[in-house]
């Protein structure tokens, strides 16, 4: 009974508090000093720019704008202390340097309000690199009331839904978000520098295809007809090779109606590239070139540490093949198996749960996710997959039940696909039927037959490596960040009220 009545004399006491703000602003309304009214500020420098360049501007008027995140009023002269996207900086602001009225009302600003400050750089007594103010301006007024300094904006559920507070609060949080825009520019500077083209492709699709996931799907009423959100970049940016365009790239969000967890959001980021001439092995080339460039970019360093484990991008990236990495890792050699009976046997006996449509090529992909992807820590690119699983992907010209195809891993996640690029039309065609029977069958994984792709591929396509790679996965491992969710600014979340439904 006593912590309930704790917990409504808290609650009365936060609406108090909101109450007092808002008073404060009509007060500063009717006196004609309503900050909302203010349409700019002039900053010359950032908090950190003055940190770092003090010897230059010591004794010289600056102008720095931010949020204060704490102030402490002394009689005739206060400390305040303003944080801006560079980091914070403290505040000198006395009586005698801004005026009577100007101190009088900072006095009545709160944790949470916008400002503007003019002023000497200085250093106080303690050493401090601070800003003397000669004037102090109210910008923006703060209705809300930031969590508790000292634990900071903990919970998970209220972080996500509210990245703004979570922004203001835990600095590691827009140093995450700072890093990965880096890592965007950087991937963008090695592609441009390689002579390729970024583009840009429709989200909205009459065929969702290039990927085996469930898309979304809606109704476009202007002409009456389904439409679905992309899965995939593949597809478009291969026309786009047919029509001589010769190194493509695109960074956009894709949309796969699955499951939520620590590695998936239904909406996520992809970069997809395709470059004609070459293949598979190019694209192992460019993928260890680019993850270096981007590294060494932007955290200065090829070791990168996740979870407490260094992995190290400047040694070259190991190769294997999924056979055999699953002989390596199962002791199940799949050179031979024969067929798809002895297939399931071995799945039988191993304990590897297979559907009753599974073929040899899908049982060999089921061993390798079950005992072999875990093991994949230090950079590995995973080679030459079975047709089965591979739609769009050529054959091994001496072994046609794999594909010129790999996955790399990184910290056992995969981390890019790859292909040396299907460009035989009547073969796709056959793939897409394949694809069909197995719609047909249930799988609602499975692609669609696209004509319209079908007829770029007649027109001609030269022989292309394609890769496709998860940006939200590589901006958490470089990142050091656990979820998917803390590198997604805005991640998907059930609306508010239905989370117990």
């Amino acid at each position: 009974m006593g912590e309930q009545k704790n917990g409504a004399a808290q609650e009365q006491d936060v609406k108090q508090l909101l109450k007092v703000r808002r008073e404060k602003l009509a007060d500063l309304q009717e006196r004609g000093m309503d900050p909302f009214r203010i349409t700019k500020f002039d900053v010359s420098h950032h908090s950190q720019e003055i940190k770092d360049d003090f010897e230059n501007l010591e004794g010289k008027t600056v102008t720095v704008a931010g949020r204060m995140m704490s102030k402490r009023v002394m009689g005739k002269a206060s400390f305040c202390n303003v944080q801006d996207l560079k980091g914070n900086i403290q505040s000198y602001v006395a009586r005698d340097s801004v005026g009577e009225d100007s101190y009088k009302d900072f006095k009545k600003f709160d944790i949470g309000d916008i400002v503007g400050i003019c002023g000497q750089v200085f250093r106080t007594k303690t050493g401090e690199i601070s800003v003397h103010a000669e004037e102090i301006t109210l910008l923006s007024k703060s209705l809300q009331i930031l969590p508790e300094k000292f634990h900071g904006l903990t919970n998970t559920d209220v972080r996500y839904r509210q990245r703004y507070t979570d922004l203001i609060m835990n600095s590691e949080v827009k140093d995450t978000f700072v890093k990965r825009s880096r890592i965007l520019s950087s991937i963008r500077r090695y592609l441009d520098g390689q002579g390729f083209l970024e583009v840009e492709t429709p989200m909205l699709v009459a065929n969702a295809g290039g990927a085996a996931a469930r898309p979304f799907e809606t109704h476009f009423n202007a002409l009456d007809e389904d439409f679905k959100l992309r899965i995939s970049l593949e597809l478009y940016l291969k026309r786009l090779i047919v029509g001589g365009l010769e190194r493509v790239y695109e960074i956009g969000r894709v949309f796969r109606n699955e499951g939520l967890d620590t590695r998936h959001n239904p909406e996520f980021t992809l970069m997809e590239l395709y470059q004609a001439y070459t293949d598979y092995h190019g694209m192992m080339d460019l993928t260890e070139n680019l993850y270096r460039h981007v590294a060494q970019e932007v955290l200065g360093t090829t070791k990168i540490v996740y979870n407490s484990v260094e992995m190290d991008l400047g040694k070259p990236f190991e190769r294997i093949t999924m056979v055999d990495a699953v002989k390596k890792y199962a002791g199940v050699d799949f050179n031979e198996i024969k067929t798809t009976e002895e297939a399931k046997a071995a799945a039988k006996e191993k304990g590897v749960e297979f559907e009753e449509r599974h073929k040899k090529g899908d049982i060999l992909s089921l061993f390798f996710e079950e005992f072999a992807e875990e093991h994949l820590i230090q950079p590995t690119f995973v080679m030459d997959h079975p047709i089965e699983i591979s739609p769009l992907t050529k054959k091994k010209p001496d072994n046609p039940d794999y594909v010129e195809r790999f996955e790399f891993f990184m910290n056992g996640w995969e981390m890019a696909n790859a292909y040396s690029e299907l460009n035989d039309p009547i073969d796709q065609r056959e793939r897409f039927k394949a694809q069909e029977e197995l719609l047909a069958q249930g799988d609602e994984e499975a692609n669609t037959t696209d004509e319209d792709f079908l007829n770029a591929l007649e027109i001609g396509m030269p022989p292309t490596g394609g890769i496709g790679f998860g940006i939200d996965r590589m901006c958490m491992l470089l990142t050091d960040s656990v979820a998917i969710r803390d590198v997604l600014l805005f991640p998907t979340m059930k609306t508010l009220g239905k989370e117990n439904q």
